[in-house]
């Protein structure tokens, strides 16, 4: 009758086991997010791969137009350069100057259209005069001349810096003028034409002022100047 008493001396009975549902929102990294970072990095991989092999292309395709084109800078000269007045009276400044500007295009395959030429003279940064000139096209492996005119008088007020600059210049009878170049250039390429390119073309002159039949000075003689690129001032329109 001794299992009638409620007593058991057995094996001990574990306690039951409790069932807890999964968060929806939880914190860890399921298959789910898993698959979106593979996913995302395959992505970014395969951009990275077309970026560099764009760049490759580009590259080889600079180079080999460069290989066949092989472009040269045009190059500016003034031969000659002819200053028959250049006084200055009550703010006024009266000039007569004439130039010879030879334009070189040295390119065997690249000819240029001048759709304009801007020409300014400068005396000590002061503008005087100014000139348009153009359109012309321009062959390759040729030489173009223009010539660029300045006739008249301009209020141009100098201080007392560029006054004193001036006589005494005056007094050598060569004058410091600078030729400024602002040009409305395309370049052809067979059957290709650039867009519209804007260059600024400097020419730093030193001119003798010469009398109607000779100059003051029997030594005085312009010599011929090359002039620069002014490389910063390059955009395309």
């Amino acid at each position: 009758m001794s299992q009638l008493n409620g007593a058991y001396y057995g094996p001990s009975i574990p306690p039951p086991k409790s069932y807890r549902r999964p968060s929806s929102g939880g914190g860890g990294c399921g298959c789910l997010s898993c698959c979106c970072g593979c996913i995302f990095n395959c992505i970014i991989s395969l951009i990275c791969k077309i970026l560099t092999t764009v760049l490759i292309i580009a590259a080889v395709l600079v180079f080999l137009f460069w290989l066949i084109v092989r472009p040269n800078v045009l190059k500016f000269h003034v031969s000659d350069a002819s200053l028959t007045r250049f006084t200055f009276s009550n703010n006024t400044l009266h000039y007569n100057l004439a130039l010879n500007v030879s334009i070189r295009n040295p390119n065997r395959r690249v000819g240029v259209y001048y759709d304009q030429i801007e020409a300014l003279a400068l005396y000590d940064d002061v503008r005087f005069a100014s000139q348009t000139l153009g359109p012309f096209f321009q062959h390759t492996k040729n030489t173009t001349f223009i010539n660029p005119l300045f006739n008249g008088q301009r209020v141009t007020p100098l201080t007392a810096e560029q006054g004193s600059h001036f006589e005494k210049e005056n007094g050598a009878g060569i004058f410091s003028i600078d030729l400024n170049l602002f040009m409305n250039v395309r370049f052809k390429f067979l059957f290709f034409k650039s867009h519209t390119v804007r260059p600024k073309i400097r020419c730093g002159l030193h001119v003798p002022l010469k009398s109607r039949n000779a100059t003051t000075s029997p030594d005085a003689a312009f010599q011929g100047t090359d002039c620069d690129w002014i490389y910063k001032r390059w955009w395309i329109r």
